[in-house]
């Protein structure tokens, strides 16, 4: 058996035998059990009852997070000419054509968000293999693939949340840090939570949002009432 720290084993016995939280409480719960000597990531997991295997199963999307995730992102965007100067602009942190192919396929990948220009998408599709497994590979459904890089490098710096469920089911992501005001927590987790919700494929049969559980970077989990996080 795995043996825990003093902090460890004080946050676990915080929220022993504590269920179905309405999100608020399980905000508080977490900001006060939150011990750790950086600011933790608030997080997210929502159990879906769908089979990503299956097409029509398959849920992704993105939301914006109202009060940001509290995160520093980095984007890449690929792009030539005047697109590659309007990313720049817009404050991209990397920004090529081929020369940042050989960059990624190098083993370099030192951003969160990836953007590209349809005319680009014949370089990036070489990349599928490295950017894919990762999460990262740009997609139109999700506003990553787009002549408009100004505003996407814009929505990605200004807390753009992207979704992906899991083999088994699941979307995580961060929605905040501990820091955070505890109402703009609850705030992005609702706006999280209504976008999934909202995403949900036409292959979903029975009860598609399950569970949803929250926690901290180095925290455990707290289970949610599903009522209370779907404001929707």
């Amino acid at each position: 058996m795995a043996k825990f720290g003093k902090r460890t084993r004080a946050a676990r016995e915080a929220v022993a035998g504590k269920e179905n939280l309405s999100v608020e409480e399980a905000v508080a719960l977490i900001k006060a059990n939150a011990s750790a000597k950086f600011d933790e990531t608030v997080e997210i997991a929502m159990n879906l009852g769908v089979d990503p295997r299956h097409a029509d199963q398959m849920v992704r999307g993105v939301v914006g997070l109202p009060n940001g995730t509290g995160k520093d992102v980095r984007v890449a965007v690929f792009a030539r000419g005047a697109k590659a100067d309007e990313a720049t602009a817009a404050g991209a942190d990397i920004v090529g054509a081929e020369d940042l192919m050989e960059t990624i396929l190098s083993g370099k990948i030192d951003f969160d968000r990836c953007i590209a220009t349809p005319d680009m998408m014949p370089v990036v599709g070489r990349l599928g293999k490295v950017l894919g497994p990762r999460n990262l590979m740009p997609n139109p459904k999700v506003g990553t693939v787009t002549m408009d890089v100004a505003a996407a490098v814009q929505a990605a710096k200004g807390g753009e949340v992207q979704f992906k469920v899991e083999k088994a089911g699941v979307v995580h992501a961060g929605v905040g840090k501990v820091s955070f005001d505890e109402a703009k927590l609850v705030e992005n987790i609702r706006a999280f939570v209504g976008a999934v919700a909202r995403a949900k494929p036409t292959g979903a049969k029975g009860a598609y949002l399950r569970k949803v559980s929250l926690s901290s970077t180095m925290g455990p989990g707290v289970s949610v009432d599903l009522a209370s996080a779907n404001a929707e």
